[in-house]
């Protein structure tokens, strides 16, 4: 006979308690999971207490004002969400068909509007009954208490709320408009560079690189940098660029169709390889479905290289 058969309700002695406890930990509040669920909190505090008391295990950490999974916690949510997720999917397969299923892509808004949406023509010739819904965060969000299938991070591939796979690398090297170069001597060291109109962006995530942090890299520390601009969002400070307001630091990643149309053209052979990157992350008890691998593959793809990446 095997394991199973012997009756799954002896092992797991209440479903509802693991419903709760994953609401709980996936919300991070036993409030907001009550609302959820249309319980009390009262109700809720009582669930995962008996799970605790089931297991002799604590399950979450409890703070002043907050609460964290334990390690032993983390170890159950994991499997229980990844449960639910199935049979959640299941359930949506069953009463809408498969014939269509929406995934929910985040990233930062540079990489959605830049890389994203040029190539979402060649996501539907890919997979047409997929429905992609984009959501962007300034900052990095923990996976467990947002609804996301797939999130694309850049950094150095180790976060806790998923799992991740490299998607590519980055480089940076210095970019602006054709116009701006005839109007500009070409720059014949990064001295001359740091003393071209710069257009900045600030930092809104681990990893972001600002001039100062890219001259550091390439060797060379200026003594004063020429601003001419400073945005909050790159996808500012791309544009400003694009209308030859100055120079700005192109991710090759994000600018590389400007670059490829002639709207932007790369200065110097100077540039930086950081050792963060771009990683694919799958929340933890989200099902890699094969809906879930096109949407990677298509991340993955790789454009062609430019022609000509500097002006000679």
């Amino acid at each position: 006979m095997a394991k199973g058969t012997k009756g799954y309700r002896r092992i797991v002695p209440s479903l509802t308690a693991l419903v709760e406890f994953e609401a709980v930990a996936r919300l991070g509040s036993f409030t907001h999971a009550a609302t959820e669920l249309g319980v009390t909190q009262a109700a809720v505090s009582r669930q995962v207490r008996f799970l605790e008391e089931t297991l002799g295990v604590r399950l979450f950490h409890r703070l002043h004002r907050s609460i964290v999974l334990t390690k032993e916690g983390e170890a159950l949510y994991v499997v229980v969400a990844e449960s639910m997720q199935k049979i959640a999917g299941v359930f949506d397969r069953l009463s809408i068909g498969a014939e269509q299923q929406e995934l929910v892509l985040a990233s930062t808004a540079p990489f959605a509007q830049l890389r994203l949406l040029p190539r979402l023509p060649n996501l539907k010739k890919i997979d047409p009954p997929l429905q992609l819904r984009l959501t962007t965060q300034m900052f990095t969000a923990d996976l467990r208490h947002v609804e996301v299938d797939v999130a694309v991070r850049y950094g150095d591939g180790s976060w806790a709320d998923g799992t991740s796979a490299l998607l590519f690398d980055e480089e940076v090297f210095p970019v602006c408009s054709p116009g701006f170069l005839e109007e500009h001597p070409m720059p014949a060291s990064l001295e001359a560079l740091a003393g071209l109109p710069l257009v900045e962006s600030d930092s809104t995530y681990e990893g972001w690189m600002g001039w100062e942090a890219w001259f550091r890299s390439v060797g060379f520390r200026p003594p004063k940098l020429n601003f001419v601009l400073r945005s909050s969002l790159y996808t500012d400070a791309v544009q400003a660029a694009k209308y030859g307001q100055g120079v700005a630091l192109g991710w090759s990643r994000l600018v590389h169709d400007q670059l490829a149309r002639g709207e932007l053209v790369r200065l110097m052979a100077a540039s930086c390889k950081p050792r963060d990157a771009y990683y694919v992350v799958v929340p933890h008890g989200r099902t890699i479905t094969p809906a879930v691998t096109r949407l990677i593959d298509w991340l993955r793809e790789e454009e062609p290289v430019c022609l000509k990446d500097y002006p000679a």
